[in-house]
């Protein structure tokens, strides 16, 4: 006897057809983005380079997750010239909190230690003054273990998290600028340029065990990299609530991470010798030079195209550094 398959209404599923992997495009230039607390700068760089739709992109230098303010962020071309921002000065506002240290130097570490009243009580604006002026100029700094410093292939800050404390060599460094903006106790808000490498959050730490209170960073605000400001920076939600097309707009050229170098335009023959990785034997009668000038960026006369960057030989002669791909769109200077 043969039994009757028992039936019944089947589920039937289409298989949905794959979404395609969106087309990254080529996207130069520079987003000077305003980063919120909390974020990391990896973290809005991805988010960044999915908006814009973009090939290539990195950074020019991390900020904290607890801090906010100017991150430059490069595209395509951009990357190339990223680290003429990581050799330049930094310009801070922090807010200074005296009396309580912290195992990070900022918020996001546990509690070391907490000042008397009576220790704060002798933190005068006078007193600070005095201590800031230690600060200024030329100094020696030792990095924090909570960085991302690497010893043996591993950043300090995982030593740091397992209790393991290593030694670290002082480095030099300079501080150009360390005023105080304002001071209610505790808060001390101060304004800081500094050279490549400083740690503002040791430097507030060093501040807090000068005046005898020890301290922390409460918060912390990057205004300023090298000739780029905050004043011109968007948000990451600005730039998701702009039209696609208007993203690209907020980009500045790449030539906004060269502007600390002397400008050099070329005639079309010695833009494309240029272009061809030869060196050049310039007329200064016809090749205009700064005076002493020893790297320079390189644009083509007639149509203002960023060409790269290349180094002054023999006060006459040009060699290329860094050159722009030829079939990257660059805006005019």
């Amino acid at each position: 006897m043969t039994t009757k398959p028992e039936t019944g209404p089947i589920a039937l599923q289409s298989a949905r057809p794959a979404v395609p992997k969106r087309r990254r495009v080529p996207v130069h230039g520079v987003l000077l983005l305003d980063k919120a607390v909390g974020r990391s700068s990896n973290d809005v760089l991805i988010q960044a380079k999915r908006l814009l739709n973009a090939e290539k992109a990195g950074h020019t230098g991390t900020l904290d997750p607890f801090a906010t303010g100017l991150l430059p962020l490069c595209f395509g071309e951009a990357t190339k010239f990223a680290q003429d921002l990581l050799e330049s000065d930094k310009t801070y506002e922090t807010t200074v909190h005296l009396g309580i240290t912290t195992t990070t130097g900022d918020t996001e570490g546990e509690m070391l230690a907490k000042a008397l009243p009576e220790a704060l009580a002798d933190v005068t604006p006078e007193r600070i003054e005095a201590v800031l002026a230690r600060f200024r100029g030329p100094i020696l700094q030792t990095p924090p273990m909570y960085s991302a410093l690497k010893r043996d292939g591993k950043p300090l800050y995982e030593y740091a998290r397992a209790g393991i404390t290593l030694e670290r060599e002082a480095r030099a460094l300079t501080i150009h600028l360390l005023e105080m903006i304002d001071y209610v106790v505790p808060m001390l808000r101060l304004r800081v340029t500094c050279s490549k490498g400083t740690y503002v959050r040791v430097l507030g730490e060093d501040i807090g065990a000068a005046l005898g209170c020890g301290a922390h960073l409460q918060a912390l605000r990057r205004t300023a990299v090298g000739t780029l400001r905050l004043d011109d920076a968007v948000t990451l939600d600005t730039l998701a609530a702009l039209e696609e097309l208007a993203r690209a707009a907020t980009l500045a050229p790449v030539d906004a991470l060269l502007m600390t170098l002397p400008a050099v335009s070329l005639d079309e023959t010695l833009a494309q010798r240029f272009l061809h990785g030869q060196r050049l034997a310039l007329d200064k009668e016809e090749v205009a030079v700064a005076e002493g000038a020893t790297r320079v960026r390189v644009y083509r006369l007639s149509d203002g195209r960023l060409l790269g960057t290349g180094q002054m030989q023999d006060y006459a002669v040009l060699a290329p550094e860094r050159l722009i791909a030829t079939g990257a769109h660059q805006p005019v200077k």
